[in-house]
């Protein structure tokens, strides 16, 4: 043993610059010691999750962890963030540090050991990155037990778990560059899908490569997917939350493509789109597609600083029974079925409109309502807009022409001083300038 633990280099100790988000970071850590004052806050980041016997899911920490810390895809497992808001702000961060090559644990143990899984930083250059205290996770319990119980804090308290999710409804300027990092990594994401879609028709099970090549894109760009991508060809388009990704990829019919990158720092996006497979829309799908365009653009005309963030919805609901009534489609008329004890032309689009977006795709989710769906919308916040139309294969009250037919937009924006900026404009949307830039990158 002394001898595996003999005779390496010394360690580079060099201290990093301190990163960008440390300002940022401070700040929001400020405003939980705000909101809560008198108190100890205690933010887990979780620990590594089992996926088969002795294989685990990569590691990702909490997002609120990632947001007051600024620590992203390279938190160790294990660490806690600790915001003592008895007097002032006094913030620690505790993680296991490097071990060194004399110790055991640098060779035999298989889960931490950086023999086995890598070296981790030094107390010091994490203190020095993120602009914080650091001390050992193996002092946590000790200094946790120097406190009252009433004084300490958790997520599991209802009120810290509201708080930390309402503090990210407006994003700050970091927040904000880092959503355009995870758009851009993104948009590549699709170029590469349509790049290899003639791959993914002679492919029996297509839609598994569609996802791998959106997925080899987030791995070279960013730190992982956002979320499970759906590649939804032909009538699984129809299917909400189609994951599967196991079906055929056949020219003639469309492609939904939801997917998005999660960058280094965890922030993701989350944009729809849906293509032509074979790079030409007929009547019949332009028609549908135009309408949930018609819905979208509908939402963004309305969107900017004071409307309430629900009107957003009900301004693409207004195209979307409009056309479903045009179509014949509905009992009543479009107004009647607005009407919200009706609400026929829900069958053919059941979920919302817009989501907050940011470290989780289903950003600030345990906010309150009147903080999120009855708010006023403010600059700096980001969400989608997505309507969507989905005609199911067994549906007998479409024509037979509609049935197997879904279809999605979702951008990504940002509300600005005077509206919304489409953060994911460089995705076409209109046919034509789809089916242009499908030719353009399979040529």
């Amino acid at each position: 043993m002394k001898y595996i633990g003999s005779g390496w280099a010394e360690r580079d100790d060099r201290l990093p610059k301190v990163d960008a988000v440390a300002p940022f970071a401070a700040k929001r850590r400020a405003s939980v010691a705000k909101a809560f004052k008198g108190k100890v806050v205690v933010i887990a980041a979780g620990d590594m999750k089992q996926r088969s016997n002795d294989t685990d899911y990569r590691f990702r920490p909490h997002s609120a962890f990632a947001h007051l810390t600024g620590w992203g895809a390279q938190t160790v497992p294990g660490s806690y963030l600790v915001i003592d808001a008895r007097k002032g702000v006094k913030s620690t961060l505790f993680f296991r540090e490097t071990a060194g090559h004399d110790t055991d644990e640098f060779f035999a143990n298989s889960a931490i050991g950086e023999f086995w899984v890598g070296s981790r930083p030094s107390l010091k250059q994490v203190s020095a990155l993120l602009d914080i205290k650091t001390k050992s996770v193996l002092k946590f319990d000790a200094f946790i037990k120097e406190f009252k119980k009433k004084e300490v804090v958790t997520l599991d308290n209802a009120e810290l778990a509201e708080f930390v999710s309402e503090l990210r409804l407006v994003k700050d300027e970091y927040e904000i560059k880092e959503m355009r990092k995870a758009v851009a990594a993104s948009v590549e994401g699709f170029k590469s899908v349509v790049r290899n879609l003639d791959r993914a028709i002679k492919h029996p099970r297509g839609e598994r490569i569609v996802e791998g090549a959106f997925f080899a894109e987030a791995r070279a760009n960013g730190n992982e997917l956002g979320y499970d991508t759906i590649a939804a060809a032909g009538e699984h388009a129809c299917t909400l939350h189609w994951i599967i990704n196991d079906g055929k990829v056949r020219p003639g019919e469309l492609l939904l493509l939801d997917a998005g990158v999660e960058v280094d720092s965890l922030y993701t996006a989350d944009v729809t789109r849906t293509l032509p497979i074979n790079g030409k829309f007929n009547a019949t799908q332009e028609m549908i597609y135009e309408a949930v365009r018609e819905a979208a653009d509908a939402a963004f005309a309305i969107a900017k600083p004071g409307v309430k963030f629900r009107e957003i919805h009900g301004a693409a609901m207004k195209v979307i029974a409009q056309k479903t009534a045009e179509w014949g489609l509905l009992p009543v008329s479009a107004e009647e079925s607005l009407d919200p004890d009706n609400q026929y032309h829900r069958r053919w689009m059941i979920h919302g409109t817009s989501h907050h977006l940011g470290l989780d795709v289903h950003d600030c989710a345990q906010a309150r309502r009147e903080m999120y769906i009855e708010a006023e919308l403010k600059p700096g916040m980001i969400f989608t807009i997505e309507p969507g139309l989905y005609f199911h294969k067994d549906d007998m009250l479409v024509p037979a022409k509609f049935r197997g037919i879904g279809a999605r937009i979702e951008d990504d924006v940002l509300v600005t001083a005077t509206g919304v900026e489409n953060l994911t404009k460089d995705l076409p949307r209109k046919p034509r300038e789809i089916e242009a830039w499908m030719a353009k990158l399979t040529k």
